[in-house]
């Protein structure tokens, strides 16, 4: 094996492939940065260019795009609390408060570090176990699919405390949102109002861009107006301290692990395991209430969960040939354009293909870490901005990225409207993320559902006879209550304690 990755290293650091890779790179940060476009869409129009490459190189130029966008979606997160893509959704929670304490410098460097991390883990389980491994991801069916879902969702119950009420009502909403569009099964258009621009549904870029982007403006401009605009903290310095790191390391840890067995599945996603990883981080984790108010660790855990995810997609595609999300279908379709199957037999037909491909990941996270180490400087500086000329560019930026997505005026009255209710839900403290986890895991919920039932014949109890099924559906409830539960003790407690000291 150790021989077949030097050969790879072989081709992969041949100065043609390195520069690929280190165009792929900037490419998918500059990409991960910019709200709207999206790895999966920047994949499928690469797709071209890569039939006049070699497999090798093409599959370098893609893969080293995809990690970029990983690693670049937490930058605007943590500066402007706007997540470049979806999987940066959790990084806000911590990231921003950081970034307004003039600690935007240590959450930037935190995000790179543990990236590189994870990143490398993945592909060095990718190295080591990959095929073994990812026969584990056969397991899952629809119904324990379904059940992952709805765990996934349970950690909504950890982003508001024990408010579960409200959280419980935002996720609903966005799976609300989710069932617009053509009915899986009968193809019947639903909820699209005879508007044909919404019968592919509602982008979740257009609800995140106008939730987290127009709501930011909305704020700052009524905060500016009003003269209650809190003074961003002067940033004191611009890395990391030796203590912050060794604050981070367990989160790292754990977030590289939870992210690596949520992102293996397929149709996870790296979203997914980023929430999953920041409840069980929350669960698991000394001082959890520190969480949500710009601790470091809710940097930490959710960007490694998000590149051990991203790399841990790869695992199933190559092993069996199955997608774990948009990016890696894309490359799925790609590699099947250049007569490349992947499977079980991809290590004996392509093997000099694949081991250079696995190198070129060890390369790419150490060129993405060298490419981030001094951009941290330059990022930490966007919050000098005053807010009266920063949102302004937001704004513009946001709005390019909503008519970029499909031209269309409607996607625009969308963000804007999704923006009010942002506002609307942010001044009643309504948690905004459980709507954007509702609205991306709402698509792939209904069709493991449908599925399901299509195989027992519409028997419900298919979810209870499966044993994953079953316990991921236990935990989800023990997970949406516990917070609940656990406060009720607490003020019993109280309670008794105040009137055995009054007796």
């Amino acid at each position: 094996m150790f021989e077949y990755l030097l050969s790879g290293f072989a081709v992969a650091l041949q100065p043609m492939n390195l520069l690929i890779a280190l165009v792929g790179c900037l490419v998918g940060t500059l990409i991960g940065v910019l709200p709207g476009l999206g790895p999966t869409a920047t994949l499928a129009m690469l797709i071209p260019l890569v039939f006049s490459m070699p497999p090798a190189t093409a599959l370098i130029l893609l893969t080293s795009v995809y990690y970029g966008s990983m690693y670049g979606g937490s930058t605007t997160s943590i500066l402007v609390n706007i997540p470049g893509e979806s999987a940066s959704v959790i990084t806000c929670l911590d990231g921003n408060k950081m970034a307004l304490q003039g600690r935007a410098g240590p959450a930037l460097a935190i995000a790179a570090i543990g990236s590189f991390i994870a990143g490398t883990f993945a592909v060095l389980v990718l190295t080591l176990v990959g095929a073994p491994v990812a026969g584990y991801a056969l397991h899952f069916g629809p119904a324990e699919f379904f059940a992952l879902m709805v765990f996934g969702l349970s950690t909504v119950a950890s982003l508001t405390g024990t408010n579960v009420v409200k959280s419980v009502i935002t996720t609903c909403f966005g799976l609300m949102i989710a069932t617009v569009g053509i009915d899986l099964v009968s193809g019947a258009p639903r909820y699209t109002f005879g508007n044909p621009f919404l019968q592919d549904g509602i982008d979740f870029v257009v609800v995140a861009i106008g939730m987290f982007a127009f709501t930011e403006v909305i704020v700052t401009a009524i905060e500016v107006r009003e003269g209650t605009r809190a003074e961003i903290i002067k940033a004191e310095r611009i890395w990391l301290s030796w203590e912050e790191f060794k604050y981070s390391v367990p989160s790292i840890s754990r977030g590289t692990v939870f992210g690596f067995l949520v992102g293996m599945l397929p149709g996870a996603g790296a979203t997914l395991s980023t929430f999953i990883a920041y409840n069980l981080e929350k669960r698991i984790c000394k001082h959890p209430e520190r969480l949500g108010t710009g601790d470091i660790r809710g940097v930490a855990c959710p960007e490694a969960a998000n590149n051990a995810a991203s790399g841990a997609s790869l695992v199933p595609l190559l092993t069996l040939g199955l997608p774990g999300g948009g990016a890696t279908a894309v490359m799925l379709g790609a590699l099947m354009m250049l007569d490349i199957t992947p499977g079980p037999l991809l290590f004996q037909k392509h093997g000099a293909m694949v081991w250079a491909l696995i190198a070129s990941m060890y390369v790419g996270n150490a060129l993405l870490l060298i490419l981030n180490w001094p951009l941290v400087n330059v990022f930490a500086r966007v919050m000098s901005v005053p807010a009266k000329y920063l949102m302004p560019i937001v704004l513009v930026i946001s709005t390019i990225g909503v008519w970029s997505l499909s031209y269309s005026s409607v996607d625009l009255l969308l963000a804007a409207g999704a923006g009010m209710l942002g506002y609307y839900l942010r001044r009643n403290k309504y948690p905004i993320e459980p709507l954007i986890l509702g609205l991306i895991l709402g698509g792939r919920m209904e069709q493991a559902y449908r599925q399901a039932l299509i195989i027992s014949k519409g028997s419900n109890f298919i979810f209870f006879t499966k044993p994953i099924s079953l316990t991921l559906l236990v935990s989800a409830v023990l997970f949406l209550f516990l917070p609940t539960l656990l406060a009720k003790a607490k003020q019993f407690q109280s309670a008794r304690a105040a009137s055995e000291g009054a007796a």
